[in-house]
């Protein structure tokens, strides 16, 4: 089992203590009702509520089970079943306040993910949870080493904050072809990320730039940071000239080592002092401390940046989406020089490219791509989340 799943399983996923199941909040299933679903070699649980209650998912044993508990849901209905690793569902209630969903297992699942989502226009919640195939052995082992950790309802997961960078704009088109302006494809395709992003319940997002307008590189940065941004995404679609070759596909850039120290050099100089490092006001401070802390700060967000960078195009390629051959590079961006902030910057596809054209005017090309980052964000953002964690223990 890996180390991502079994410290997933190890939580218990959000459990409740007895005296949280106290509360007199009562949520009912919600529109659509409970579905269990075969997806890709894969088990998806939707579970739509009136409101947001505490929650706890884990595994069970003799016989082999999948339990969710609540504080405390009214099960109107029978659950739509589409699963054929599921034998059968029990809904009831285990105590005075607390309502569960038994569903008895054909084979080992294993709980790779468990989120409720929380619109923040009303109340209403959705708890989705993601069981993958595991071995007899392994499920055995989750099913009896639970260790419960308590959250409140009221109280969800911080949500990530994510810059995206629309490149060029204004006075600066970027690459031209034919009636395809760089600035109008990347802001079109700036705001469907968002869209998408936003609408998972995981992230909050801010766009450099909202219209066709010039927004200077650096201050590009600044509006990241104001934002408290957890991470940079700048967009591109650039164009190779005949002498240079040829490329298509999409490309992830990050900042090259040797431009490290001569960008948080640049930072300290051309920077003022509450703008280096988000929470950190560097006035009073010599250039040699605020250069200090930069590069302090360089050496945790620049392996986070590489990783992001690995799971972006590992996303892509799972989304059958056209890569480059070489498609991890490494430059030295302007945009990339955030100290604080795991940056990268993505070619969608080049202009020069009559594939990557037509790609980048493809209605069905740009859902997949924006659900490709989507979903490559989501991992990242869980493992990091986990290597963060096992560092702080």
């Amino acid at each position: 089992m890996s180390r991502f799943f079994t410290a997933l399983t190890m939580l218990a996923l959000f459990a409740f203590p007895g005296s949280l199941f106290a509360d007199a909040r009562v949520a009912e299933i919600g529109k659509g009702g409970v579905r269990i679903e075969d997806q890709a070699g894969e088990v998806f649980v939707t579970i739509p509520l009136s409101q947001a209650v505490p929650w706890r998912v884990f595994l069970a044993d003799n016989p082999p089970r999948f339990v969710v508990e609540f504080n405390d849901v009214v099960f109107d209905g029978a659950p739509d079943v589409a699963s054929i690793s599921v034998a059968e569902i029990v809904t009831e209630k285990h105590t005075l306040d607390g309502s569960r969903l038994v569903a008895i297992l054909r084979e080992p699942l294993a709980i790779a993910e468990a989120v409720m989502d929380t619109q923040t226009e009303s109340d209403e919640a959705v708890l989705r949870i993601r069981l993958s195939a595991t071995t007899a052995a392994d499920f055995r082992e989750a099913a009896e080493d639970i260790t419960e950790k308590f959250v409140s309802a009221d109280e969800p997961p911080t949500r990530m904050v994510v810059a995206i960078d629309p490149g060029h704009g204004g006075i600066d088109p970027g690459t031209e072809a034919g009636d395809m302006r760089e600035a109008d494809l990347m802001l079109a395709f700036a705001k469907r990320l968002r869209e998408d992003l936003v609408r998972s319940g995981h992230f909050d997002v801010v766009l450099t730039r909202e219209d066709d307008s010039f927004v200077p590189l650096e201050t590009r940065l600044t509006l990241a940071r104001q934002a408290k941004a957890d991470v940079f995404l700048s967009l591109h679609a650039d164009a190779l000239t005949s002498d240079a070759g040829s490329a298509s596909g999409l490309t992830v850039y990050t900042l090259a080592p040797e431009a490290g120290d001569e960008a948080t050099q640049r930072l300290t100089e051309r920077h003022g002092a509450t703008d280096i490092l988000t929470g950190v006001d560097l006035s009073g401070a010599g250039d040699d401390v605020a250069h200090a802390l930069s590069d302090l700060a360089r050496r945790d967000t620049s392996p986070r940046a590489e990783a992001m960078a690995v799971t972006l195009i590992s996303a892509a390629q799972a989304a059958e989406l056209a890569v480059n051959s070489r498609p991890h590079r490494k430059g030295d961006f302007a945009v990339l020089k955030a100290a604080d902030i795991p940056s990268v910057l993505i070619e969608l596809g080049f202009l020069s490219s009559a594939a990557d054209r037509a790609r980048l005017g493809s209605e069905k090309w740009l859902q997949e791509a924006t659900r490709a980052l989507r979903d490559g964000l989501l991992r990242w953002q869980d493992e990091d989340r986990l290597l963060s964690d096992g560092l702080r223990k």
